[in-house]
């Protein structure tokens, strides 16, 4: 079920809002300066033409001077010349930088994203932070590019026509300026109403981008369960709420654009009538009144054109809100976060690796030290899942760690790379609180597999060697270079039995396909178990990671696991009797706690509840798994 992210409470305010993209305009704002006084000085150019009408209705026209007339006539298309050379000048000095700033806003947020804890994106909608790239962001460029210069250049248009006008017939003018009052009033309505209603289309937006992202990455199991009509209505059913509100937001600007276009012309009315009478009693010209009409018409426009600008504006300051609220979100704390600009001076980072005990590159000890953990979106009053979790994981040992379902063993093996942080107690490696170390540094020594192992649009090599922390952005140096990738490569893939590989059509450069869907379920899991042992990691961390294998596949992977596991501290969640025996001991986690540590044999004599839980899982299992489990409890 999708739920649309609420709206802040309180709205800082348009103007407020838009401030908020100076740090990333302020590289251009000199270009966005010369642009906005260019199109200011097109638009005083195009005031100019009814002074020349003016001259040619009073002078030439009146004076029956057919050369003068050419000359007016030179003059107005020089100056129409000028005023298109302006405005297209203008475009031009906008154009390449703001396709930059969004650019830049647009790397920005996915940087940020990466670097947000777990808990926010168990929180966030994938299509809401999908839609603040890429339609937000397009909003805002084209305010950059057009509303936010024409508020400025219709503004300056208007007071300085009104100033023409004023100095021509100040009776005239003040007949214009009578419809400014209601006008402003209106716009103040308007401003408040359009602005919620932009809002929730761009809400709206998000939700339905993610029912597309979910329908099209789930699209075997709609399509295996016959869901696509129930799927559809849903979609409709967004889609017709999307579709009311963008009506709500028609029938504003409707009602805003007719009530801006009638008044004004109203007044254009009074005065024509006005003028005229004075013309006919020889108080003014008819050249001053050509003049006066032809600059109240060339205010049309820039007056007119106020109901969209504030449309636009009032989108861009929701997009703007939108946009800076997955980046307000604080980002995970590291502690290399002062150390990375200045390894060599010495930070954090240096300090971390300086802690290491010599002689453990090979190997090292994990502890959790009365570990606690509770979900921070869990309500008040919830006993945490974790609590007082004390467990030792010798150098070199493989700690299998076996428990209910539901008892938090996925969540206790992702606190070792810090995907969630513990709400108590510590974990260290060798010794060193995990806290103090830079996550680059800690997630070099920690490799993961996890139970549902999740494969990039990208070859099955990169896959693979993103292990390796190779050519991933990461702050820290990767564990090897390209020479020795391809054979860790070919390693990692025969330690998971995963050569299958080289047989695929284009051998490991092949593509998977979004999400791996192009391979099976097995396949997936052991390039994910490759993936996790290419590297040489010193801690292995492994989520269940031979669920989804064959009885003959994970022998295979077993017997190949057993040499990997021997130079390496691991701890591997555990189901299945046969995943059991891979380690040297056993942990029961049961109602959050370590109840019991001991080697296979010892647990199924000692302890009911592992005895229960193993024969529940040989049970499970085909033959010889089953048998294997009867044969040690012998």
């Amino acid at each position: 079920m999708v739920t649309t992210a609420s709206p802040p409470s309180h709205s800082p305010g348009t103007v407020r809002s838009l401030l908020r993209l100076w740090p990333y305009v302020r590289p251009i704002r000199t270009r966005l300066a010369s642009a906005a006084a260019i199109a200011v000085l097109a638009s005083c150019v195009g005031l100019v033409i009814p002074l020349v009408l003016k001259w040619l209705v009073d002078g030439p026209v009146a004076h029956h001077d057919p050369s003068g007339v050419w000359l007016g006539a030179l003059y107005l298309l020089l100056l129409g010349i000028a005023e298109a050379v302006l405005f297209g000048f203008r475009r031009w000095l906008v154009a390449r930088p703001l396709v930059s700033v969004e650019a830049a806003m647009r790397t920005g947020l996915y940087r940020h994203l990466q670097r947000l804890p777990i808990d926010f994106h168990d929180r966030w909608p994938s299509g809401q932070l999908l839609s603040r790239g890429t339609t937000d962001l397009m909003l805002l460029r084209q305010f950059l590019a057009f509303p936010l210069t024409f508020l400025l250049v219709n503004g300056a248009t208007i007071v300085i026509g009104m100033a023409i006008l004023l100095l021509q017939q100040w009776v005239l003018g003040l007949v214009l300026l009578i419809p400014s009052i209601p006008m402003m009033v209106l716009c103040g309505y308007f401003e408040r109403r359009y602005s919620k209603a932009a809002r929730l289309a761009q809400d709206q937006v998000g939700d339905l981008t993610t029912v597309i992202e979910e329908s099209v990455l789930g699209i075997r199991i709609i399509k295996g369960f016959g869901r696509h009509r129930s799927q559809a209505r849903a979609f409709h059913g967004l889609s017709g709420q999307l579709r009311g509100t963008e009506l709500t937001k028609a029938r504003l600007l409707a009602r805003l654009w007719s009530v801006i276009v009638a008044l004004p012309e109203l007044a254009i009315g009074a005065a024509l009538v006005l003028g005229s009478l004075s013309v006919a009693d020889g108080d003014l010209s008819a050249g001053t009144l050509v003049a006066f009409l032809s600059t109240a018409l060339a205010l049309r426009w820039p007056v007119e054109s106020i109901g969209f600008l504030l449309a636009m504006t009032q989108e861009a300051a929701t997009a703007t809100d939108r946009f800076f609220e997955p980046m307000d979100a604080a980002e995970e704390a590291d502690a290399d976060t002062a150390g990375t600009a200045a390894p060599e001076s010495g930070g954090p980072a240096a300090a971390a690796r300086a802690a290491l005990p010599e002689g453990a590159a090979e190997a090292g000890e994990l502890r959790f030290d009365g570990v606690e953990f509770r979900f921070p979106d869990a309500p008040r009053g919830t006993p945490p899942l974790l609590r007082g979790v004390d467990l030792r994981v010798a150098p070199g040992e493989t700690m299998a760690l076996v428990g209910a379902t539901g008892s938090g063993k996925t969540t206790l093996t992702a606190l070792v790379p810090r995907l969630h942080e513990p709400t108590g107690g510590r974990i260290t490696l060798d010794g060193v609180d995990i806290t103090t170390m830079p996550r680059g540094h800690l997630r070099d020594l920690v490799s993961t597999a996890f139970e549902d192992p999740t494969l990039f649009s990208a070859s099955v090599a990169e896959n693979v060697l993103m292990g390796m922390g190779m050519g991933m952005g990461t702050d820290h140096a990767p564990t090897a270079t390209a020479d020795t990738a391809d054979t860790e490569l070919a390693r990692a893939l025969s330690v998971a039995q995963a050569d299958f590989a080289h047989a695929l059509p284009e051998g490991t450069a092949t593509q998977v396909g979004e999400q791996g869907h192009s391979l099976s379920g097995g396949q997936r899991q052991r390039l994910a178990l490759a993936r996790a042992v290419v590297g040489r990691p010193r801690f292995l961390v492994l989520d269940d990671p031979l669920s989804a294998l064959d009885v003959h596949t994970e022998a295979l992977v077993e017997a190949a696991l057993r040499r990997v596991l021997a130079d390496t501290t691991a701890l591997v969640v555990a189901h299945r009797p046969s995943t059991v025996l891979l380690a040297d001991r056993v942990a029961l986690l049961s109602g959050g706690r370590i109840t019991a540590v001991g080697t296979h044999h010892q647990l199924l004599r000692d302890s009911p509840e592992y005895a229960w839980l193993m024969a529940g899982a040989a049970d499970g299992e085909a033959g010889a798994p089953a048998a294997t489990c009867e044969e040690a409890d012998r």
